[in-house]
């Protein structure tokens, strides 16, 4: 098997036993969803994949049912420079939404999205159609590979660190590829998530 193909067999095997073990979380976190504010407890967001091909990102929904409405008047408040959007004490967000937050509990959903084939455990990670919008060109070279549930990015501060150098990170990521690396982020995205810096 080659070193590329290995990824995908280690996705399969952990995607799956996240879920297993992860399940009385996602259980728990669903419930409270839904008890406490309206909509769906998944919220798909659509997102460019690995060539820019779109698909739907799963999470658990973590701010009010008209987030989408309101984010054309909360540009101004953007926290972020270059294309991200990013709100400290954005007003969308529901209390059981910011707690999933902060400890990156809402992404879990997305080892659905491992196990389909549409993301990786580790790879850069996929931004929101708004964002991708705003990149240059050469930014889109981060979209050669599958993104991923972490990466250098999150185990490097994620929104403390501005969109320069979330791009040179995945620049970074795709020069030195390996699974000794892919190896390294996972194992460094545990005590990254209990730290819960960034995590807004």
């Amino acid at each position: 098997m080659s070193g590329r193909g290995l990824p995908r067999v280690a996705d399969l095997a952990l995607a799956a036993l996240g879920l297993l073990v992860g399940a009385p979380i996602v259980a728990v976190s669903a419930a409270a969803i839904k008890l406490t504010s309206r909509g769906p407890v998944i919220y798909r967001s659509s997102r460019p994949g690995m060539g820019g091909a779109p698909f739907d990102c799963f999470k658990f929904r973590t701010m009010y049912d008209d987030a989408e409405v309101r984010q054309d008047e909360l540009e101004e408040q953007n926290e972020q420079a270059g294309a991200l959007f990013k709100i400290r004490d954005d007003p969308r967000v529901t209390p059981v939404g910011r707690f999933l937050r902060r400890w990156s509990l809402d992404e879990l959903p997305q080892l659905f999205n491992v196990l389909q084939g549409e993301m990786s455990l580790v790879g850069p990670r996929p931004l929101p159609d708004r964002d991708f919008e705003r990149l240059d060109e050469w930014h889109r070279k981060r979209y050669l590979v599958l993104p991923g549930m972490t990466g250098l990015w999150q185990v490097s501060g994620r929104s403390e660190l501005d969109f320069d150098e979330l791009v040179r990170l995945d620049f970074l990521y795709l020069e030195r590829w390996s699974v000794f690396l892919d190896l390294s982020i996972m194992l460094k995205t545990i005590p990254a998530v209990l730290r819960r810096r960034g995590a807004w």
